[in-house]
């Protein structure tokens, strides 16, 4: 079943060449299976693993396999689907969890799917979103609820994450400390707001993006080049540390400087990816201290898009003052610049024509 003639060819951004940069090109509609959905993209948004890919630094030339689309983040309306798809419909708008899980290893056999031993990202083993249309299978499809803002729906896979993140263990009355606040450290911020956090730590070099934190619910706002910053944090928690780090920045600093700010028995929640390996100190940071360390993949399947569903209808969290830009697909250099110099949060990309 179809929505209207799907057209033989579409625009995609492609990676091209295992090299710098990427292109806009005409190239030919994915066909889907028998238990696929092809979505005609709305808006897809830009991930910091996008300007990776950009870029073609150490990580992405170990990972990607170009030619390719890439482009992980997006909402869109099915456009057709597979003559054995249950469940949706051409025309329902729609997200997807972009993990695609083999479905037969330990972790998917054992309620583990979103740390899969093979799982295969679309946007970065396979072809994505930055493009007219997206095959996507069936079952990672998530039909958007009508009283989500249309804006959030390429957001659900970020916003995913820190929703993972902060719920990994207690959040309510607890003091927490956000390091990092990238478009995922913001939102986490919102989250652990709206899930009744007593005190929120921000702490972030760039002066934007700890306004911005202030704007998501954060009660502090610390700049990690202060030299008085950690003794502000144990003043603030009568000299305890805080009962949750939320480590969003991946920076080696900034892992250190968290740990030495959660309290004895505090629980650590790390999804920044360093970009090499981090020296830290077991004895004091995590043994001595008895500290609860997680860390935190991607989201829960399915029970993590079911959370940030209600957060967003039933309790109000807000996404826009995370999004700092809108483009068009082709202006795609432009959102790479603004993404790599910091002034840019989340930028939504518009694909429909």
């Amino acid at each position: 079943m179809t929505l209207q003639p799907i057209p033989k060819t579409m625009r995609a951004l492609m990676k091209p060449t295992a090299a710098p940069g990427m292109e806009m090109r005409e190239v030919p509609v994915p066909h889907i299976g028998a238990t696929d959905v092809l979505v005609a993209v709305d808006t897809a948004s830009v991930c910091g693993t996008d300007l990776h890919i950009f870029h073609w630094d150490e990580w992405a030339q170990a990972r990607i396999k170009p030619p390719y689309i890439p482009g992980h983040e997006f909402c869109g309306t099915v456009a057709a689907v597979g003559n054995l798809v249950q469940g949706v419909s051409v025309g329902d708008f729609v997200s997807a969890e972009m993990h695609v899980a083999c479905g037969h290893c330990l972790q998917c056999r054992s309620g583990q799917a979103h740390v899969c031993q093979f799982v295969k990202i679309l946007g970065v083993d396979a072809d994505g979103a930055f493009a007219n249309y997206v095959r996507i299978p069936a079952s990672n499809i998530w039909k958007l609820d009508p009283a989500i803002p249309r804006d959030f729906g390429s957001l659900f896979d970020p916003f995913g994450n820190a929703v993972h993140t902060v719920l990994s263990g207690p959040i309510a009355g607890q003091t927490v400390a956000v390091t990092g606040c990238g478009p995922i450290g913001l939102f986490s911020i919102a989250v652990a707001r709206a899930c009744g956090a007593a005190r929120i730590f921000a702490i972030e070099p760039n002066a934007t993006r700890r306004d911005l934190a202030k704007q998501l619910g954060a009660d502090v706002l610390l700049n990690p080049s202060n030299a008085n910053l950690e003794q502000q944090v144990m003043d603030a928690t009568h000299g305890n540390g805080v009962d949750v780090l939320l480590e969003m920045s991946g920076h080696p600093s900034a892992i250190r400087q968290g740990f030495r700010l959660l309290r004895m028995g505090g629980r650590a929640s790390l999804l920044g990816i360093p970009s090499r390996p981090v020296e830290l100190d077991l004895a004091n940071a995590l043994i001595f201290k008895g500290a609860t360390v997680h860390g935190i993949n991607g989201r829960k399947m399915y029970e993590t898009w079911y959370q940030a569903e209600a957060l967003i209808r039933d309790r109000g969290v807000d996404l826009s003052p995370v999004i700092t830009h809108r483009l068009p697909l082709d202006r795609f250099d432009e959102a790479m610049h603004l993404l790599e110099n910091g002034e840019a949060s989340k930028i939504l990309l518009t694909v429909r024509q």
